[in-house]
């Protein structure tokens, strides 16, 4: 098979990880940078080209798309699914998983423990109410745009809250205010799941003094063994949100796991290295398995419209 990482860095851990996996397993790798791509869209099916040539005969592609990119991003990604090539992540997932209100509110339809969460619409005067309705200070203020933990807020009282609601309201800035889960003491987990399976999770905790446990933000990782109840909450999320590729981030709380984000194209460096799992070859087998089954199923309908032809 040929397979290619839609990656705009080939030097990052994660895509050198996977070239690595698909290799030793037998394929052909292939790093495209979805930025720089050409989507030609004409009466004779969709195309793709890439630096000057037409991208042909790749089996399966695995989406690195970064926030900043989503946009066009999904787009070479859903050109590719146009094109029938199998995509270890659906374009449309990526969308859903990337709108965080847009995730929550399906979450929440599913049923899935989460912090309390509040919305409005620039509402002027409506700071202390919406703080209100999420329990109070201390709380969570969250750019829906932020990644990597930048862009979220800890207001320790309801005046601070207020005050950072207003400014972000003041530059059109949309946000979502959150429950602020004291008893997880600046920590979460992430589990990594490929193909309805939780293959490996880790706790991170957040450095001395800091509430985001992001690794970016100097936080430590260490390798976790589930609960029951974690597990489901991370399968769940990853269903709910149409993911086969997902890192579920969770909260520990005295009500059970609450779901904090699920990211579409999740970091391989922190998990492989605290879990010591091959995570990047459960990818690439979760492909074979998928683009084989695709196969059977082809030849399948192609042997049932065509009866005479055996």
């Amino acid at each position: 098979m040929k397979i290619a990482v839609l990656s705009r860095n080939p030097h990052l851990y994660s895509t050198k990880r996977l070239v690595e996996a698909i290799r030793a397993a037998g394929h052909e790798a292939l790093v495209v940078d979805h930025s720089i791509c050409d989507l030609i869209i004409e009466q004779e099916g969709p195309s793709i080209i890439y630096k000057g040539e037409k991208l042909t005969d790749v089996d399966a592609i695995i989406p690195r798309i970064g926030a900043s990119v989503t946009f066009y991003g999904t787009a070479v990604v859903r050109q590719f699914e146009l094109m029938d090539t199998f995509s270890a992540v659906e374009s449309q997932a990526i969308v859903r998983s990337r709108d965080k209100l847009r995730s929550l509110q399906i979450l929440s339809k599913a049923g899935l423990g989460m912090p309390k969460t509040a919305f409005t619409n620039f509402s002027k005067g409506g700071e202390k109410a919406l703080i209100e309705r999420v329990g109070g200070a201390p709380l969570i203020i969250k750019l829906l745009e932020g990644t990597q933990g930048l862009g979220v807020v800890l207001a320790e009282t309801k005046k601070a809250g207020q005050s950072v609601i207003e400014a972000f309201h003041g530059l059109k800035a949309r946000i979502i205010v959150q429950e602020f889960i004291k008893e997880a003491k600046g920590a979460d987990i992430r589990a990594f799941v490929v193909n309805g399976k939780v293959v490996g999770a880790m706790k991170r905790q957040g450095a001395e003094g800091e509430f985001r446990s992001n690794l970016h933000r100097g936080g430590k990782a260490t390798v976790i063994k589930l609960t029951k109840a974690e597990r489901t909450a991370a399968l769940g999320a990853a269903k709910a949100l149409g993911l086969d590729i997902a890192g579920v981030d969770m909260l520990q709380s005295e009500r059970g796991p609450l779901i904090l984000e699920v990211n579409s194209s999740p970091g391989l460096e922190g998990i492989e290295k605290a879990t010591g799992v091959n995570i990047a070859g459960e990818i690439v087998k979760f492909i074979e398995e998928a683009v084989e089954k695709r196969s059977r199923k082809r030849k399948i309908k192609y042997e049932q419209n065509n009866p005479d032809r055996h």
